[in-house]
Order: C-alpha cells, then structure tokens, then sequence
C-alpha cells in the first residue's frame, strides 16, 4: 500500500505492507488524514519513531471482528492500551506503559492506505459531522482536555500563546466557559476571523505582566514558555500544551516563590469532541489551508511548515 513513512528521513513508500489486525482490532481505511506539529517534529527525531506517519484521521472500518462496525464512519483514539495493567484499571489508558501510539510510537500511522486500531478506540462520526470537521477531532479532544484539568471560571482571564492550528482551537474550547479569551500570535493575517469568534488577538505588548490567571502554552517553543511565564499572575494555572524535540532550561524559582500551579496535557476525550463538532460550537474550515492527495504528501508536508491545517485525502 501507500503510505507516507518516516524511517529516517520522510518518503512515501509505495509498497509499504499492509496492516494485519491483531484480535480486537479493526481495519480502517482513512478519508483524510491531518498533518500536525507533532508530525513535523518526529520528522525531526522525536520519539525515534519509523513507520507510517499520522493521528489525526475519519475512515471507514473495512475489516472487524465485530462486524456491526464494518462499513461505520469513524475517528479513533490514538493510544492502544493493554487493558490489564493497574494504569489501564485505574481507567488511565492513555498511559498504559505498555501502550502503542498511532503514528508516534510503534504503531503504524493514518497517512497510509490502511491503518489497524483496537475497537475499543474507535468513535462512531454523527452523520452531520462532516469529514473536513471530523478529522479535527483528536486536536478538538485534546484542547478539551484542559477543562478536564483546570476548573476555569467564567470570571476570570485566560491567555492562549500560540496561533497556530491547536492555539486556536484552545482559544475557542476556552471562550465556551465565558471568560475572556485572549490568542498571542505571531501571525496577524488569522486575527481578523478570529476576532470574529469574541477572541482578542495580538502579539502581547498591551498584556501586563503577572495579570493572567490562566495561560496555556501552544508554541512548542521556549520562547512561548518564557512568554507565558512572564504574564501568569501569582497562584495563576499555566498548562503546557504542545511537544517538541528537545529540552528546555528554566529557573523555577519564580514558580516556587509565586505558587504558580504548572498543568500538563495531552490527549483528550473524543465523544465530547464529537458533540461540540456536531453541535458546530467551534470553527473548523477556517483552519483547512489546503488538501492535498496521498501522492503529493511530502509536497504536503512541507507545505504545512508555518501555515494552518493541512489535510491528506487518503481514499
């Protein structure tokens, strides 16, 4: 089959083999596949991965052991857990220590002509949904993971630092809880739309510091870290939001001293990512820069350097 793979150096493989389901897994053929920021950094070495690329993705399921879901739309949960260890009956699955992650650790990803994913992970798309909104479900669900994380009151201040394609859906999970929202950004081409979603826009010159009493850091840089650092205010939330290969330096002493609680988060929950889609509560097809079939997907992949969602049409 084809398939985008990284082993290496980033190719698309045009014999690349098939993938067999293992008991309780189906077989699932993507209709469109999202590139991401954690695509381009394992590009870049992080997590040492090889194998086909993606995690963000709608398919079909063609082959199950449970044939009621044969020939169902989906979008599926990207970490495959045991099941049977304390992690996973806890109810923690998504850190499984035996856990395999779509397109990110030796699970062989969504920019294929086929991908295999246990059952259990898999979510049936509403008929309304469509495909160009349901690819955006994975990110969705892991900016709704914040509110699973941090109680935010519809009184207070939150700043999002990063415009990018997860900054603004953040933004808007963020604006849902009425508070005001504010999206530091480096891209003032975006504001105008955004603006018109009840979310400030700028780079963060008129914000003062130590005023925010929720910040959340979408860059993957330490730039946006520090950024976020200076405006949080004492016994403020700052939630660390995006990944990226290699390490930052940072004195931790003015966390210490200022009580500042620091939240880490990474995947989300996918039914309530669904309604909120269903529901059209967030904006989407603003974030599509482009579509690009599975041939031009290292066109594809240099393409999203920069720029908002780009998307693979797979089948």
């Amino acid at each position: 089959m084809r398939a985008l793979i990284f082993d290496g150096q980033l190719r698309l493989a045009t014999n690349y083999p098939e993938p067999v389901p293992r008991p309780g897994e189906a077989l699932i053929r993507p209709h469109l596949a999202g590139i991401c920021a954690t695509d381009r950094e394992i590009a870049r070495g992080y997590m040492n991965f090889r194998g086909a690329l993606g995690h963000e993705f709608v398919g079909t399921v063609v082959e199950s052991d449970d044939e009621r879901w044969v020939g169902r739309r989906v979008v599926g949960e990207i970490n495959a857990a045991c099941g049977a260890c304390p992690t996973c009956r806890r109810g923690e699955g998504s850190h499984c220590p035996h856990r395999t992650t779509l397109g990110i650790d030796r699970r062989d990803g969504a920019m294929a002509e086929l991908l295999a994913l246990p059952v259990a992970n898999l979510h049936l798309v509403p008929e309304s949904v469509a495909d160009r909104a349901a690819v955006f479900t994975e990110p969705l669900a892991a900016a709704l993971q914040i509110l699973e994380l941090a109680h935010v009151r519809p009184t207070e201040r939150a700043v999002v630092v990063g415009d990018g394609k997860l900054g603004i859906l953040v933004a808007q999970v963020l604006r849902l809880m009425g508070c005001a929202v504010h999206l530091i950004g480096r891209h003032p081409e975006r504001w105008d739309w955004i603006e018109a979603l009840g979310i400030k826009t700028g780079d963060g010159s008129d914000l003062a510091d130590r005023s925010v009493d929720v910040v959340v850091d979408c860059t993957g840089n330490p730039g946006g870290l520090e950024t976020a650092r200076r405006l949080i205010r004492p016994r403020g939330r700052l939630m660390l939001k995006s990944t990226f290969h290699g390490s930052v330096e940072m004195n931790l002493t003015p966390f210490v001293v200022d009580e500042i609680a620091v939240l880490t988060s990474r995947c989300g929950p996918f039914e309530p990512a669904l309604r909120v889609l269903e529901r059209r509560l967030v904006e989407t097809e603003r974030l599509i820069e482009a579509v690009y079939p599975l041939d031009q997907a290292e066109d594809a992949f240099e393409a999203a350097r920069g720029r908002l969602k780009i998307l693979l049409a797979i089948a």
